[in-house]
């Protein structure tokens, strides 16, 4: 499995997010700025992220987005979820005639195993486990200008 772009960039996003977390909204420019990643990109990121409800989006002189949550709140899984659009391997077949071949039974076991093991990893990393982490490597935290 490959984790997108769009999904390793919209960890940044929120990382990003969590570090200037508790210092009022922030400019989606400045965190693309800091990133160096384009803006436009990232507005088509944070759509699908404010529709779960992992972003709030704030309008006029002092607008901009900040986390909906506390990060120690939001896990990666959170994040990969929307934006991957679900964490399995493999999808499920409807038909149960599918599973009536062994060999589709050991394989389909082996790739469905290994989603709940991935699912429970990015479950136990939070956007706060992130910050420290960054915090701890000497990260710098964006400053933004209002």
């Amino acid at each position: 499995m490959k984790i997108s772009t769009r999904t390793r960039y919209g960890v940044r996003l929120m990382l990003s997010l969590a570090l200037n977390s508790g210092k009022g909204p922030f400019l989606l420019r400045d965190i693309a700025k800091g990133e160096q990643i384009s803006e436009k990109y990232l507005s088509q990121i944070i759509i699908p992220l404010k529709a779960k409800g992992l972003v709030n989006s704030f309008r006029g002189a002092h607008g901009g987005y900040t986390l909906a949550k506390a990060p120690f709140q939001i896990s990666i899984k959170d994040i990969v979820e929307v934006l991957e659009g679900g964490l399995n391997l493999i999808g499920r077949a409807k038909d149960a005639s599918f599973y009536s071949r062994t060999s589709v039974r050991v394989t389909y076991n082996i790739w469905n195993e290994l989603s709940e093991k991935m699912a429970k990893t990015l479950d136990s990393i939070t956007l706060d486990d992130l910050v420290k982490e960054s915090k701890a490597k000497g990260n710098k935290v964006l400053m933004y200008n209002i």
